[in-house]
């Protein structure tokens, strides 16, 4: 059986950098992307380690430029027949500290434009590069369920997660007929940057948990919101 190539956003780091770590130790070749692969020291590492099967690459979701210009780079890096497998759009941002009347457009902007938009867009860039049957994962969150949120905390994410649920859905739909199947994962509160130190999963155990519901997806049952344990989230 051939290599399968694993396309990961958002790499250099947290749950991306451990995406990473499992897909290479399962044997994939994998695609690292994130804004400024220079300074990715742990993402260099392993690609000295794995020598033709790790490639980090630059890109920044959210700019359309550098997106045109990854996929620019990708002919560089793979052969025209070769498709990728499994898409992890991990990239991500969240402005904490958000207060009412003081949130910024420029946070909105940027949480939708990182967390949405950009994900959507470079999903349907990439849509002829990937594998019939493959599988595109988005990292939502719990705090994009509109129907579990009692509070007002961090409206920016929270919104632009949403946004990217109903977008994930729009490419479930257009993907369907390759049998290419979507998962949208809530990934629980992962001790990451992002997360920080106090969490309650560990990153290992998140990705862990989150590849078994990617691999678990199908193209020909509705879409739902899961976390990483496999339970449903609603909308």
């Amino acid at each position: 059986m051939s290599t399968r190539i694993a396309l990961v956003t958002g790499a250099n780091r947290g749950l991306g950098l451990e995406f990473v770590r499992r897909l290479l130790a399962r044997g994939d070749r994998v695609l690292a992307a994130c804004r400024h692969p220079g300074k990715a020291g742990d993402l260099n590492l392993l690609a000295g380690r794995h020598p033709g099967r790790l490639h980090v690459l630059p890109l920044d979701v959210a700019d359309e430029t550098s997106r045109n210009a990854f996929i620019g780079e990708l002919a560089l890096v793979l052969d025209d027949d070769s498709r990728i497998d499994l898409l992890v759009n991990n990239a991500g941002v969240l402005h904490s500290g958000e207060r009412w009347g003081q949130v910024r457009e420029t946070a909105l902007d940027d949480s939708f434009q990182t967390n949405a938009i950009g994900p959507f867009l470079l999903t349907q860039s990439l849509a002829s590069r990937i594998a019939d049957h493959g599988r595109v994962a988005f990292l939502s969150s719990v705090m994009g369920s509109i129907g579990t949120r009692r509070e007002f905390r961090s409206p920016s994410y929270c919104a632009s997660k949403a946004a990217l649920d109903m977008l994930a859905m729009q490419v479930a739909h257009a993907l369907a007929p390759r049998g290419i199947a979507v998962a949208v994962l809530h990934p629980g509160w992962a001790q990451t940057d992002m997360g920080g130190a106090g969490a309650d999963v560990t990153a290992a155990d998140s990705v862990a948990g989150l590849l078994r519901q990617i691999d678990a997806a199908d193209a020909s049952l509705p879409l739902q919101l899961r976390d990483w344990r496999g339970e449903t989230i609603a909308w």
